[in-house]
């Protein structure tokens, strides 16, 4: 009786556990600074870093990827980011912010990992990229190892939505339709 009362208890606070990260909708994301790596800017075909705070990211309604350094992470929530590229938000007020952790990279891939970065940001030079070659943010913010992140802010800030891992069609709807909302 005591075992099935303990799987019980464990199977309904699972789901609790699977997105247990510090982001909290209706706050801000914790503050943090990246140092190491930065934000990537194109100027002339080159790359340049600029350090990277999260309070350049108020002003404009965002979406942030915060994303591990693998392929698999990049891949998980590539449906949201084609169909935010299809709805052609207003710049003015709409920003994609990519963190990519460095540091949550296959062994030896770093170098890779650095280079697709930058390539992101030659192909969609409107969106914010960030390398974050110590993994800070994904500390900060205790975010799981291998995976994708989305976190939807408003202008000022707020989360409006956060979620780890693969979203659903009905997930990407349901940003979409919160992009819309507060923009």
């Amino acid at each position: 009786m005591l075992k099935k009362l303990s799987l019980v208890l464990l199977l309904s606070i699972a789901p609790f556990i699977a997105n247990a990260n510090n982001v909290k909708i209706g706050q801000n994301v914790a503050a943090v600074s990246v140092e190491k790596g930065g934000e990537i800017f194109i100027q002339d075909d080159k790359e340049s870093y600029l350090p990277w705070r999260t309070e350049q990211m108020l002003g404009k309604v965002r979406v942030i990827q915060a994303i591990a350094g693998r392929t698999s992470a990049k891949a998980m929530n590539a449906p949201l980011m084609d169909a935010i590229t299809n709805e052609h938000f207003p710049e003015s007020d709409y920003q994609t912010t990519t963190v990519v952790n460095q540091d949550d990279a296959i062994w030896g891939t770093g170098a890779l990992v650095k280079s697709s970065t930058e390539d992101g940001k030659k192909d969609f030079p409107w969106s914010s990229m960030v390398l974050d070659t110590d993994g800070v943010v994904a500390k900060a913010w205790q975010l799981d190892d291998g995976t994708s992140t989305i976190i939807v802010q408003d202008k000022s800030g707020r989360v409006l939505y956060n979620k780890q891992g693969k979203l659903t069609e009905q997930d990407i709807a349901s940003v979409l339709k919160l992009i819309k909302k507060s923009l």
